[in-house]
Order: C-alpha cells, then structure tokens, then sequence
C-alpha cells in the first residue's frame, strides 16, 4: 500500500508549524507498514486530482494568502473535483477559508476562494480569537483538542456540517458554535499548533479514508 500527499502551497502555507500535520500523517503510515510519497505544489505548479490521495492546505499571513488566492483560481476545476470524488483534504486556516468562496483580511481586501465547499469568511476590527479549544464531533463520536488563532470569522453554508460544536473556545465565529468543516472526505479547521499532533485519532482516519478511496477507485 502506498499513498501520495499533496502538500498545497506547503513552502507559503505553514503558520504555527502546520507542516507537522504532515509530518504526523508520515509518521503513522510508517507505523501501519504503508509507504507514503509527498509532493509539493505551489505557485504556478499544476495539480492532478488523479496523482494524489490526500491534500494537506495549510494557514498563512495575509500577504501570503493574498499570493495562494490569486494562484488557486488555476487549480480551481482540478482541486474541486479532487474533492467531489472523495479527495482526503486537511484544511487548516486559511486553507480551511480559501476553500470557500471568500475571505475578507484584515486589511478589508477581499480574496477569492475556490468556492469548492459552501461558506465564506470576514475579518473583525482589531481583535483575534486566540486560546485553547475542545469541539465534539457527533458523526465519529470524538473530541478534538487544539489551540487557535485567528481573526477571520467564518460562517458555513445551510446543508454544511462543522468539524464539531464548540465546548471550550470561540470556533469558526463565536456565535453559532460550530467549528471547522466537514464535507464528504474534506476536514477543516482552525487549529493551530499543529492539529494532528493532538489528534491522532483523526490523523489516522484520514489515512482510513484515503485507503478505502483508493480501494474503491481500483474496482
């Protein structure tokens, strides 16, 4: 068994070591006897949806974001139907919110998303959401931990379901207790630190769902 990360804009995308999620996903495929090849992928650089398992997106400054949002509309149609055919995706931050329709910075700029998972992003006057965090997912059963730092205030679509309901901290916006999102094989959030270190549950779920995609996939 082998799988093939994706990591998207891994050289500009990287707030608060978000690589070590990737690091992390290494780490238990190697303890599972799975062999794993990672690629990078970032500006100018075309994305195959048919070359990869899994895709790790991770946050950045606002600088660096402003470059990642005008370059993704390239890779637009590739990564959206990468996600319509049960890609695996980690979102952190602002991959999470780039993989939206919107994003507003702080600066009121406002940077186009993909569009490929229903909700949008705005900015807040001089105030973060900063601290520890604990959401619970209903779907799995389990509790996620992490830390998060952000001003985006981000508010999902109708029919798309949070990575979890917020029981400690502020989540996706501080009003409706939703945190991150999940969508078919999509995971966001706006843990920092990195997530999977904390979570290794969901570390080694994703790696589930990318074996049992690419099983489905040979038949």
């Amino acid at each position: 068994m082998k799988l093939t990360i994706c990591h998207l804009y891994g050289n500009l995308m990287n707030t608060y070591g978000d690589n070590g999620n990737l690091l992390m996903l290494k780490h238990h495929c190697k303890l599972r006897g799975i062999e794993v090849e990672s690629k990078l992928i970032s500006i100018g650089d075309e994305f195959n949806p048919n070359e990869f398992d899994l895709m790790m997106f991770g946050g950045g400054q606002d600088y660096e974001q402003k470059i990642v949002s005008e370059d993704l509309q390239l890779k637009k149609e590739a990564i959206t139907e990468f996600i319509e055919s049960n890609g695996v995706v980690l979102g952190i931050c602002g991959g999470f919110q780039l993989l939206g329709h919107y994003y507003i910075n702080a600066a009121g700029d406002k940077l186009p998303g993909i569009g490929a998972i229903d909700y949008y992003t705005i900015n807040q006057e001089n105030n973060r959401y900063t601290g520890d965090v604990e959401i619970y997912n209903e779907e799995f059963n389990e509790t996620y931990l992490g830390y998060e730092n952000h001003s985006g205030r981000t508010f999902l679509g109708e029919n798309v379901n949070p990575l979890g309901k917020v029981k400690k901290g502020f989540g996706n916006n501080n009003e409706d207790k939703t945190e991150g999102c999940h969508y078919k094989n999509v995971f966001c959030s706006y843990f920092h630190g990195p997530m999977l270190v904390k979570n290794q549950h969901l570390a080694n779920r994703l790696i589930d769902l990318a074996i049992k995609r690419q099983e489905n996939l040979k038949k």
